[in-house]
């Protein structure tokens, strides 16, 4: 294959990474530990926790697991924000040996019950927010064995008791709940310390985690991700945040925004994982869609890396409170999950004077495949170079490649790239080639000098009396125009036509009216591309990370 992109990496950057350095994830984190044992690791409502006091908690947590029954390759699902008990859990399931099963803390108990059997979850530490949730589907699933967390566990005497006070009693955010078999975080650190912990033997093929995917192609399924594929990951990222890396001073700790939810695996991989390596600390926002929260608590730190999806970029760039944080140390802005608009991504470099560098990837791939240079503060609207020792290539649906200049499906192969779906064979096959290429079901080009470009999923697709008119494009147009705080695009039936473009947008400014949106996008688009329909909302339905759930618009 020929690999263009190579020649346009920014200076530095290597081509390859060795995805086998470390044995494990663990070896990963000791390291760290070791390194940079004073430093903190997380910041979190004014508490500071070491990398000492992880390595310390986890052992701890690591020993309790071993204790209590469980044994190397059980699956332990973990259901909380972004808390501190959240890295600390990963690293003592991961130490002892047993897989993290990550999940969305916002699920509905059908959801959870799916998820914890599927996995085969024997083990699940959670928040108490959403020990409700845990209850009414418990009892038809394998998983017995619950520690339960809340908030202000690792704040200390008293700031901790307040926390939970309000938490339970002012907020009301613990719905009252019974649960059997429950141990409570604070007992179980403390039960472990008490406990021998035996160091297993892990290997860089043994599993790590299992990232369930959004179900948008049919039942979630477990990416099955192995130690190696995530630390082929986070040494892929470091590599390539290296150019905007050299803006922080020497010496000086690298310090991230942590807004995206931690069971994500863009935020798993680029926030927690990279920061291990690293030696950086993660700033932990528990709820990034409170606003006024979230500027409290960056008004309060200097940081280095914001790494987010378009709608938080957006929503913050809008907000009046955005003038309280001091943006100046700011290096490197991630986007990811969503494509990146051009009006967010123009917005947020006049505000901050740090571009927004689009990177994409999936579930599957642990997550990054591509990003655009973080060198660079041109806006591309591509998903940039592959990454050091990624492939990507473009399919038609008989896996030939394409012609030059066509979009097919994105296909990629890399280290990172997942060795399955857990206990589907069946759902594997569909989407791996003969020669070891993932199909991600997203349609791409790609230009001369090797960066990719998202036109959109398979399934996103509008047929428009047999023209092809990809939603991205319809948005990323509209979203430019004066008064349009968000939109979404989406295909609905049509008597005449097959489907219809249908825009749903979110205004910014009251007054603006469909007549002006149509004379807009008459000027901005060619007519079947045009939408039918336009209709204003207050919000549009998004994912816990802020993705807009396009099917929802499409089911209403």
């Amino acid at each position: 294959m020929n690999k263009v992109w190579l020649e346009h990496y920014p200076e530095g950057v290597p081509h390859e990474i060795d995805p086998d350095q470390y044995s494990s994830l663990v070896g990963l984190l000791e390291e760290s530990f070791q390194k940079h044992r004073d430093l903190p690791a997380y910041k979190f409502m004014g508490k500071t926790v070491t990398f000492g006091q992880v390595d310390d908690l986890s052992r701890a947590f690591a020993a309790y697991l071993q204790s209590s029954g469980l044994a190397k390759g059980d699956r332990v699902a973990i259901m909380m924000p972004n808390v501190p008990q959240y890295p600390i859990a990963v690293a003592g399931i991961l130490r002892a040996g047993m897989v993290v099963v990550n999940v969305n803390p916002l699920y509905t108990p059908r959801e959870l019950e799916h998820q914890l059997k599927d996995s085969g979850a024997k083990a699940i530490v959670l928040i108490e927010n959403f020990a409700k949730t845990l209850q009414e589907c418990q009892a038809n699933t394998p998983t017995r064995q619950v520690v339960l967390a809340s908030m202000g566990d690792l704040l200390g005497f008293p700031k901790g008791l307040i926390v939970n006070y309000v938490v339970r009693n002012v907020k009301k955010m613990v719905p009252a709940y019974q649960l059997n078999g429950t141990v409570r975080f604070k007992d179980a650190i403390a039960a472990g310390r008490r406990a021998p912990f035996k160091k297993p033997e892990i290997k860089r093929d043994d599993i790590a985690v299992l990232q369930y995917t959004g179900g948008t192609t049919g039942v979630s399924k477990g990416a099955v991700l192995l130690h190696r594929n995530v630390i082929a990951n986070v040494l892929q990222s470091e590599a390539w945040n290296a150019p905007a890396m050299k803006k922080v001073a020497a010496g000086e700790q690298v310090v991230t925004i942590c807004a995206l939810p931690l069971y994500h695996i863009f935020a798993f991989t680029v926030n927690m994982m990279l920061s291990m390596r690293i030696g950086g600390c993660n700033v932990l926002i528990p709820n990034p869609r409170d606003l006024p929260s979230v500027f409290k608590e960056l008004s309060q730190q200097k940081f280095h890396s914001f790494p987010a999806v378009n709608t938080l970029f957006n929503a913050m760039a809008h907000h009046p409170d955005f003038n309280t944080v001091d943006w100046s140390s700011l290096s490197l802005s991630v986007g990811g999950g969503m494509a990146v608009q051009q009006a967010t991504a123009k917005l947020w470099l006049e505000k901050t004077g740090c571009s927004i560098c689009e990177g994409y990837g999936l579930s599957e791939t642990s997550p990054s495949l591509s990003c655009n240079p973080t060198d660079s503060k041109a806006y591309t609207g591509t998903i940039g170079l592959p990454l050091p020792s990624t492939e990507l290539r473009l399919l038609d649906d008989d896996g030939r490649d394409v012609p030059p200049g066509t979009p097919g499906e994105i296909c990629a192969r890399g280290p990172q790239v997942m060795a399955g779906y857990w206990q589907r064979p069946d759902e594997t096959a569909k989407v791996m080639t003969a020669d070891g290429f993932f199909r991600t079901g997203d349609i791409g080009t790609v230009d001369e000098r090797g960066f990719f470009r998202i036109v959109d999923r398979k399934k996103d697709m509008i047929l428009v009396s047999g023209f092809n008119v990809y939603p991205n494009e319809v948005e990323d147009v509209v979203a430019r125009m004066e008064g349009v705080l968000e939109c979404a695009a989406v295909g609905v039936p049509d008597e005449k036509s097959g489907e219809a473009v249908k825009l749903v947008i979110v205004r910014s400014n009251a007054a603006l009216s469909e007549s002006e949106v149509r004379a807009y996008c008459e000027q901005n688009l060619t007519g079947y591309k045009r939408p039918r329909s336009i209709e204003f909302r207050t919000e549009l339905p998004k994912s816990p990370v802020g993705k807009i759930l396009r099917r929802e618009l499409r089911n209403k």
